[in-house]
């Protein structure tokens, strides 16, 4: 059979090349999908919640979630370089988080970062006060709960998600540097993530602060002795992904002495 196809002398068929769609194209039709799945899109009372295994693929919700995607990297992108800052929603002004978040954010705004959090209140406040009394960029990105989070009025841009995994996505890879301030599961959630993406090299090493030892080094004891010693979980290299500072020049010298680009 293989020399009755090599002595054949019939042409070769000529196949015309496929005609690929412009990206003008190609945005125009994702532009149309998503104007769609916004105008079909319930009202928030009437929403179902996005359960583990929903029974049936609701259009509007994934263009829902496309959109939020391109709206949230639409507004990262605008950014060369930023910082952001986690921490509990429940400072307040006066408290010691509130006012260091508030002078490290001032500090590095006034050296060029823009300062991303999650435009709400307490650590996040602080920081985006910092930054916009600084005169700099200070962008949040909040996410939309039925008991309504207020954005802080110290923003310079913002934007509001419905769902929180695009949120986290963007939170991920809008700056060149983390600052994490004590908190609760938000903030722990939100550390653990990123410490696993850099880990699993998912995304380039980038400095991760953790502010304020005595919230911090009983995590720290945890995972040194728990996760590393005792199970093995882990690298002792995991160890060096993250550092711990107490004080607002300990974190402005470590952030500005290790930020890559």
């Amino acid at each position: 059979m293989n020399e009755d196809l090599t002595r054949s002398t019939s042409p070769t068929p000529q196949i015309p090349p496929l005609k690929e769609p412009s990206v003008i194209e190609a945005a125009e039709r994702l532009a149309k999908a998503v104007h769609e799945g916004g105008r079909t899109m319930p009202m928030p009372e009437d929403r179902p919640l996005l359960v583990c295994k929903p029974k049936k693929i609701e259009s509007w919700r994934i263009f829902k979630i496309m959109s939020e995607f391109i709206e949230g990297f639409d507004i990262i992108r605008r950014y060369g370089l930023a910082v952001s800052f986690f921490g509990s929603s429940r400072a307040t002004l006066g408290d010691d988080s509130y006012e260091k978040a508030e002078e490290l954010a001032k500090r590095l705004a006034q050296k060029g970062f823009a300062v991303v959090t999650g435009g709400s209140a307490g650590v996040m406040e602080a920081a985006n006060r910092g930054a916009f009394e600084a005169g700099g960029a200070s962008v949040g990105l909040n996410i939309n709960l039925p008991e309504a989070q207020n954005y802080n009025p110290y923003l310079t841009e913002r934007f509001g998600f419905d769902h929180f995994f695009v949120r986290k996505v963007m939170l991920t890879y809008a700056s060149e540097v983390y600052v994490y301030f004590p908190g609760g599961f938000g903030t722990l959630d939100e550390f653990f993530e990123i410490v696993t993406l850099i880990q699993t090299k998912k995304i380039r090493k980038v400095p991760i602060v953790l502010y304020g030892r005595d919230y911090w080094e009983p995590l720290q004891e945890f995972i040194q002795k728990t996760i590393l010693e005792k199970h093995a979980a882990i690298d002792k290299a995991d160890m060096e992904l993250y550092t711990l500072v107490d004080s607002v020049d300990e974190a402005y010298e470590f952030i500005t002495s290790n930020v890559s680009c």
